[in-house]
């Protein structure tokens, strides 16, 4: 459950980001409350993963990093932000982090 909690609050927070880019600079109120609601259900979904018992370390390098890559793919995929050989292999260390720290242990 807490799993499936934690992909939630990242969908959550990736939405929101998205719509940080899109409300440009908060002057279009409809993303501006995406924005808003999109990071209040990430936060809270988080504090729930936490209230599961599941590392907080772990949970924070999950939600961070994917987020993290996401948002990075989406920049390149739907705002045309260059994807270059350094940026992606960002990505790649911090996928690679990640997974590191899950199978470092946690619960």
């Amino acid at each position: 459950m807490a799993w499936l909690l934690l992909a939630l609050a990242i969908a959550s927070e990736v939405l929101a980001t998205t719509a940080l880019k899109l409300s440009n600079g908060f002057t279009h109120l409809g993303w501006t409350v995406v924005v808003a609601a999109g990071y209040l259900t990430s936060f809270a979904l988080l504090a729930r993963v936490l209230k599961l018992h599941l590392d907080v370390g772990t949970a924070y390098a999950v939600w961070s990093g994917a987020g993290t890559a996401a948002i990075a793919l989406i920049g390149a995929a739907v705002f045309g932000e260059a994807l270059t050989p350094l940026k992606i292999g960002g990505i790649l260390l911090i996928i690679g982090g990640v997974v590191l720290l899950n199978l470092a242990g946690g619960h």
